[in-house]
């Protein structure tokens, strides 16, 4: 009977063990991934668990935010918000603002978002300040404030709590609908050593070649977080009137990124349509670089953004804002709205649009950090999901996958080995007795 009793007991440990190992070696299907949710009438994807948070009227009682953390917040119209970050007296720090309009609304000349980070006197330690320019259509628009410690300037150096400050700036005919807001926090760790802070007076400023190889279709993502990876290319795909496109690319230390835009024809009316395509891009903080739109009236047209400078440490202490933003490694963003207007002319259907994405430069070593870079570097991970195409969430679960997938095997092992002692065990307890057939 004990014999009985000790294999029914093994047979039923060994069960478990089995189920165990297949849920190690079949659950990976089941493993959190790439999930995300849509923003309301938006059509923009905001990062997956980003946490809601209220921002304050007042600095006193403002939420605090945390480093590393996304959040998702709404800002009325005229409206201002402050949030709390504590900072040290070593990391750069950035806080970004992806502001998202209801789509279909209305929005005038000027309509933006302004971000600054402010000292408990009121210091300013640095703002951004975007609006929707000329195109007077809403869209997505980033934007973001943050501490630079330059090597001459005593302001904003102190340990403690800093304020952030959301300013919605609308006109009187806007749309008076809450705005989205989707909120990052990251810090950047100061370097080991002081490099040069002047620009150098010449750099290669000319548009390169057109890259090789003819169009690839690649469909951009609906956020930052969902945005579609690109690498050196010609990459085509199709979007619609109202519609924004989001893609990244990685740029690394000493490489400058040119990008241009072509907008393919239309057997419709003639009809100019001025502003009609938009295309932005964004530092790896959130910040934003530049912008341009282009003017369609059915047949093919291009554009281009205005070349930048190589990406360096030292762009950080330039005045000009452009320069400015290319201020570390990492991936930087590119998002392509066409005007709802188009509609009204060309139809709702989608129209062609090839992205064109030249990376020069040798990649360099960039600054010696005291710390780990964490998103302001480029990996060989990140230069993978360049050429798979991956958002940043695939990426994420790819890595992920294959991380348990090695975990599995490892784990699969022991498991197997249990089982093989359980076996002997049962085996050896059979010899001092009559084990049933």
């Amino acid at each position: 009977m004990s014999v009985k009793r000790q294999r029914a007991t093994g047979r039923t440990a060994g069960g478990r063990a089995a189920a165990v190992l297949a849920a190690v070696v079949c659950g990976t299907a089941l493993l959190p991934g790439a999930a995300w949710a849509a923003g309301d009438g938006t059509g923009y994807v905001f990062a997956d668990g980003a946490r809601q948070v209220k921002g304050a009227v007042s600095n006193l009682d403002a939420e605090q935010l945390e480093a590393g953390r996304t959040y998702r917040d709404t800002i009325k119209k005229d409206g201002k918000l402050y949030y709390r970050v504590d900072l040290d007296a070593q990391q750069n720090a950035y806080v970004s603002v992806v502001a998202v309009p209801k789509a279909g609304g209305k929005a005038a000349y000027g309509d933006g978002i302004k971000v600054s980070l402010q000292d408990g006197s009121s210091t300013q330690c640095g703002y951004q300040d975007t609006n929707f320019g000329p195109s007077e259509f809403p869209r997505p628009i980033t934007a973001y404030a943050h501490r630079t410690l330059a090597p001459e300037s005593t302001s904003c150096r102190q340990a403690g709590a800093y304020y952030v400050l959301v300013e919605r700036d609308s006109q009187a005919e806007s749309d008076p609908a809450d705005w989205q807001l989707e909120i990052r926090f990251l810090t950047e760790p100061g370097v080991t050593k002081t490099g040069p802070t002047a620009l150098p007076e010449n750099w290669a400023s000319g548009t390169p070649q057109p890259p090789a190889g003819g169009p690839q279709r690649r469909t951009g993502g609906a956020g930052l977080t969902d945005a579609t990876s690109l690498r050196q290319g010609e990459w085509r795909t199709d979007i619609r009137p109202g519609q924004t496109l989001f893609y990244r690319v990685p740029v690394d230390w000493g490489q400058q990124l040119f990008t241009s835009a072509e907008l393919g024809s239309s057997p419709a009316a003639d009809t100019y349509v001025p502003h009609a395509l938009v295309l932005s891009l964004a530092n790896p903080a959130g910040g934003h670089v530049e912008q341009d739109s282009l003017t369609y009236d059915g047949d093919q047209v291009t554009m281009a953004l205005d070349p930048q400078r190589p990406v360096a440490y030292e762009n950080r202490f330039s005045s000009d804002e452009g320069t400015s933003g290319l201020r570390f490694a990492g991936w930087y963003y590119l998002s392509a709205t066409l005007s709802p207007e188009i509609a009204k002319t060309y139809g709702d259907k989608p129209l062609p649009l090839t992205l064109r994405v030249n990376l020069t430069g040798r990649p360099t070593s960039g600054p010696a950090y005291d710390g780990a870079a964490g998103p302001f570097t480029v990996t060989d991970e990140d230069r993978d999901a360049a050429a798979s195409g991956q958002s940043g969430p695939q990426a994420a679960e790819s890595g992920t996958l294959r991380v348990v997938g090695v975990a599995g095997i490892g784990v699969g092992t022991v498991l197997v080995l249990g089982l093989g002692a359980w076996w002997l065990l049962a085996r050896r307890a059979a010899g001092a007795g009559p084990m049933p057939g």
